[in-house]
């Protein structure tokens, strides 16, 4: 079947395919999508991260009122 979305082939060592393995039997879900899923979590938590540092950059910059 053919598919818009683009690919990304990845590597993961035993452990960590078995815990997405896991994962998705858990949910009923495809590896793939529960991967897909873990990888948009970790990036909205890392955007998260980053403007948390910013404000607390920029709430530095002014004085206690």
């Amino acid at each position: 079947m053919a598919t818009h979305n683009p690919r990304l082939n990845v590597v993961l060592d035993r452990s960590l395919y078995k815990a997405v393995q896991d994962l998705a039997g858990r949910e009923g879900v495809s590896m793939s999508l529960k991967a897909r899923d873990l990888i948009k979590e970790a990036l909205e938590l890392l955007e998260d991260a980053y403007w948390a540092r910013i404000a607390h950059e920029r709430e530095a910059q002014y004085p206690p009122s």
